[in-house]
């Protein structure tokens, strides 16, 4: 480029006010929102890993591309290949990859109070379902369930902590991400048996592969209140988060649940236009 015309590109870069910039990145983001939506497939694997975030997928003039720190995108990324390539651990060794994804963690993080918002699902009738049909259709019947929970839960920002059972122990920073990830799941469960959640936030002490806390318990609690198919949330997770987008809740009803002293508001959410 002759140097007239980049020091004529440097003058009007040095003159652009910060609205003109502002107004530029916008529309940027936009086009870059656009293209991901004409291609979803790119976009699923771009918010599951954390280089973009849904909410600024939701409005991209007004929000950053992605708040996901290098670290947690590498743990996503790491979490996916081994679901994606199994290969991929059998050449490198399962400890190993437990190794890399372990330097994606804070060693801060463990041991601290963090205030989360904490999901538990279950898949109710999986005993029976097991009596009857055998442990190796209950196994794959699991195994797919887990293919398709991975996703879901790493693109809306969350973690699997832990696998109990049939069911799920999950963790996220976000309280209306969480919702949305449980209602998501809900609807995304095995074709032979209903899934169902519950919702809670507050504190708890995030320790390696587990949480523990009075929060955890609630959580617990509150998911054995659910049915099939239902997705219950605690009070205090929609006093953390207020309105939340795609989702719809049912009047409050105040219940008392084991183990927990004091009564505990719950609300059932659904997807908008989603099965009564």
């Amino acid at each position: 480029m002759p140097r007239s015309v980049r020091s004529r590109f440097a003058r009007t870069a040095r003159t652009r006010s910060p609205a003109a910039l502002a107004s530029l990145n916008s529309a940027a983001s936009e086009r870059l929102a656009d293209l991901l939506e004409n291609d979803p497939q790119f976009r699923d694997a771009a918010l599951e890993v954390g280089l973009i975030d849904q909410r600024w997928l939701e409005d991209p003039g007004a929000r950053p591309l992605s708040r996901v720190p290098p670290a947690e995108v590498m743990r996503r990324f790491l979490e996916r290949a081994a679901e994606r390539r199994p290969s991929v651990v059998t050449r490198l060794g399962l400890t190993t990859v437990q190794a890399l994804s372990s330097l994606t963690r804070s060693p801060k993080a463990d041991e601290v109070p963090s205030t989360v918002t904490v999901v538990f699902t279950d898949l109710e009738g999986f005993t029976s379902y097991t009596a009857r049909h055998g442990d190796d259709a209950a196994l794959a019947l699991l195994a797919e369930h887990y293919r398709v929970v991975g996703p879901i839960v790493r693109r809306w920002g969350g973690r699997v902590v832990k696998r109990l059972g049939d069911g799920l122990m999950l963790v996220f920073d976000d309280p209306a991400y969480a919702v949305r990830a449980a209602v998501e799941l809900v609807e995304a469960r095995p074709d032979a048996l209903p899934l169902r959640a519950g919702v809670h936030h507050g504190t708890v002490v995030v320790a390696k592969e587990d949480l523990f806390g009075h929060a955890v318990n609630v959580a617990a609690r509150v998911t054995d209140l659910a049915k099939g198919g239902q997705v219950l949330v605690s009070g205090d997770v929609i006093e953390a988060t207020g309105e939340i987008t795609g989702v719809t809740l049912s009047k409050r009803a105040r219940k008392r649940v084991k183990g927990v002293p004091e009564s505990v508001l719950v609300y059932r959410a659904k997807a908008v236009g989603g099965r009564p």
